[in-house]
């Protein structure tokens, strides 16, 4: 059995970290390797979100709610020095968001055995 954390960790926060790659790379006009220094992850894996091949496993780029809070992501990773703290909180933040909105959901029934039935685990925390 695998906690809905743990599924995060494995869909959510790709989708999170692919598009903060593309903002920065696609509106802030960004290289790739600057993009991979910034979120401390390799080129490689900035090329791999950029072409959706790493981090769609969640459709996110379209939910209007979270594009203020990666937009300030951004701003804060941009910023110098970078307030770590404060990324980690939106990063959490938006990864609740998504949670809550339910599209984590069949992922996370995927993966557990024996099936919960009605499971709103994740609209409670």
């Amino acid at each position: 059995m695998l906690t809905p954390c743990e599924v995060a960790v494995k869909t959510v926060s790709p989708a999170i970290r692919a598009l903060l790659a593309q903002t920065l790379v696609d509106e802030h006009k960004l290289k790739e390797t600057k993009v991979a220094e910034i979120l401390g992850i390799t080129q490689s894996a900035v090329s791999k979100y950029n072409k959706k091949v790493r981090g769609a496993t969640i459709p996110i780029e379209n939910l209007l709610e979270i594009q203020p809070i990666t937009n300030q992501m951004v701003n804060l990773l941009l910023s110098d020095p970078v307030p770590r703290l404060e990324i980690m909180n939106l990063f959490c933040q938006v990864c609740r968001l998504i949670r809550s909105k339910g599209l984590m959901c069949p992922l996370c029934q995927q993966n557990q055995k024996p099936k919960i039935d009605g499971c709103n685990f994740c609209n409670q925390h």
